[in-house]
């Protein structure tokens, strides 16, 4: 959703662009409508963003990023994290990592232990926001055996190497598909990757493989990205789809950050 919109003097509403995923679907599906897939964009723009009030955050940013249509995953979620890193290798960034979750992970535990569909809402708004000690305390008051609600609650805050993805049971079976996705990646990108079981981007539109990039030469995230495999299906061209946007000025903030041996700023 835009969030700034005005009115122009003949009536129409008209709003700043949020990010360039959605214009590059809509695209696809008309201008693109008879290329076939696979079909690989990149783009550099400037979009604009809500901000939070007293935090001294910019309404508008250039981003640079990619989408790729028609490559369903593991593969083309493979193919993004990859041209993600290596454009960053490239940029001359040297510490990053890349988080990389699944945002239909929680949903999907909650929907094989019953959890009711008000308490799912309280617990997916909480996970959005990285609530973890309020998804705790509500897993705990769910009526849930022990082992189902410690699972729900510790969940969101598990990070770290691949080896998470080994984990077994039920949450084994959710983690099927990031294993494939971490397994269709050389070794020079897999070991950037640190796996984020709490990723759960605001962006309505992801489906399924999220990630984000960390340096610790700055507090916030470069640049994110994800499977969107439904929003196609909205301008008429069913396509799975995959892209990713890099903040340009906090990848040379991290830049100058790691020339300083700065951390975190």
């Amino acid at each position: 959703t835009a969030p700034y919109r005005v009115t122009s003097d003949s009536g129409e509403e008209l709003a700043l662009r949020a990010d360039m995923t959605g214009p590059i679907a809509r695209l696809a599906a008309t201008r693109y409508a008879d290329v076939e897939p696979p079909l690989r964009f990149s783009y550099s723009a400037v979009v604009h963003r809500s901000v939070s009030p007293g935090k001294g955050e910019a309404r508008e940013l250039l981003q640079a990023g990619i989408e790729l249509l028609g490559v369903p995953s593991p593969e083309g979620t493979a193919e993004a994290i990859t041209v993600l890193s290596h454009a960053l290798e490239a940029a001359g960034l040297a510490g990053f990592s890349i988080g990389v979750g699944d945002i239909a992970l929680y949903p999907s535990l909650l929907d094989d232990l019953g959890v009711a569909a008000e308490e799912q809402a309280f617990l997916l708004d909480a996970l959005e926001g990285r609530d973890f000690v309020a998804i705790a305390e509500r897993a705990g008051s769910l009526g849930l055996d022990a082992e189902s609600a410690s699972l729900l609650g510790a969940v969101p805050a598990m990070r770290g190497d691949a080896s998470l993805l080994e984990t077994g049971g039920v949450l084994g079976e959710r983690l099927a598909g990031l294993r494939s996705v971490v397994g269709a990646l050389d070794s020079r990108v897999a070991d950037r990757v640190i796996i984020d079981l709490g990723r759960f981007p605001r962006m309505g539109y992801y489906t399924g493989a999220v990630f984000e990039v960390y340096d610790p030469a700055l507090g916030e995230p470069i640049g994110s990205g994800g499977r969107y495999d439904e929003l196609l299906t909205r301008f008429g061209r069913p396509l799975e789809a995959v892209g990713f946007a890099v903040d340009v000025d906090r990848l040379h903030a991290a830049i100058a950050g790691e020339e300083l041996g700065e951390t975190g700023r």
